[in-house]
C-alpha cells in the first residue's frame, strides 16, 4: 500500500519541487480565501481565528481528500482488479495514505503559522497524534464505504464534491463550536466530522484538552462507519470484476 501510494504520488509530479510546492500553496490560498470570507461576513478575527481556520481546515481536507480519491479507487484500479489477485481493500487505504503524505507538509506550514500567530504551545498538544490517528481511521472507514458506492452507483463520485462542501459549513471549520447557535447544537453529534475538528481546535488552536465524551463520539462514528463499511465491502468484493 505504501509503494502504491508513493507511485501514484510521483505520478501526479508531487516527486518534483513545483509538484510538493502546490501541497502548500492550494491549501494556504484556500485559507486565505476563507478568511477573506470571514472578515466579509464581519465575524471577528485576530490570531485564535486564523488558526483554528488553517487547522482544521488542513485536516478537515485530509480527511475528505481520502473519501473523494477513496471513492475513485476501485473503478480506476479496473486494469489491477482484472490482472492481479490481492485484497481490493488495498486500493482505498492506499489512497487515504496518500492523503495523508499530501497533508504531512501542509501540517508543518500550520506549526510556522501557529509561531507567526504567537499562539501558546502546551502540553495538551500531545493529543494531536492520537487525533491525527482517529481521523486516518474515520478516513480509512469513510474510503472503503464509499469505493463500494461508487461500484454500484457510479455518479456518487460526481456527487462527493458537492457533499463535502456542504460538510464544511456543517463542521467548525469557519466557525467554532462556541459560535453555534443553541438551535443548531445537534450537528455536534450527527456530523461525523465536527467532534475530530472540534478536539483538534482545542488542542492546537486554544491548548486544551479535548472533551471525553466529544473523542469517545467521534470514536463511536469511526467505529460504525468501519464496521459497515468493511462487512458490506468483503461481502460484494468478487462481484467487483464483474461491475467494473
Amino acid at each position: 500500500m505504501l509503494e502504491y501510494a508513493r507511485a501514484d504520488l510521483h505520478q501526479r509530479q508531487y516527486g518534483t519541487a513545483l509538484g510538493q510546492l502546490w501541497l502548500i500553496i492550494t491549501p494556504l490560498a484556500l485559507a486565505g480565501v476563507y478568511y477573506l470570507l470571514l472578515i466579509i461576513i464581519g465575524a471577528k478575527g485576530g490570531p485564535e481565528r486564523f488558526g483554528h481556520l488553517t487547522g482544521t481546515l488542513f485536516l478537515f481536507y485530509l480527511i475528505t481528500n481520502s473519501i473523494t480519491s477513496g471513492a475513485k479507487s476501485i473503478t480506476s484500479g479496473n486494469r489491477l482488479i482484472l490482472n492481479s489477485a490481492f485484497p481490493r481493500l488495498v486500493l482505498p487505504i492506499a489512497e487515504v495514505l496518500i492523503a495523508l503524505m499530501r497533508f504531512l507538509p501542509t501540517l508543518l506550514v500550520y506549526l510556522a503559522i501557529h509561531i507567526i500567530l504567537g499562539l501558546p504551545f502546551t502540553v495538551q498538544m500531545l493529543w494531536a497524534p492520537l487525533l491525527i490517528a482517529l481521523s486516518l481511521f474515520f478516513a480509512v472507514s469513510g474510503a472503503i464505504l464509499a469505493s463500494l458506492i461508487n461500484v454500484y452507483f457510479r455518479d456518487a463520485q460526481n456527487l462527493l464534491p458537492y457533499f463535502t462542501r456542504t460538510v464544511l459549513y456543517l463542521s467548525p471549520v469557519l466557525y467554532t463550536s462556541a459560535d453555534l447557535d443553541d438551535r443548531l447544537r445537534f450537528l455536534e453529534v450527527i456530523n461525523p466530522i465536527f467532534p475530530i475538528l472540534d478536539s483538534w481546535s482545542a488542542v492546537m488552536v486554544r491548548g486544551e484538552a479535548p472533551d471525553l465524551s466529544t473523542v469517545l463520539l467521534a470514536l463511536g462514528w469511526s467505529l460504525a462507519f468501519f464496521a459497515v463499511g468493511t462487512y458490506l465491502f468483503l461481502t460484494r468484493e468478487r462481484e467487483f470484476a464483474v461491475r467494473i
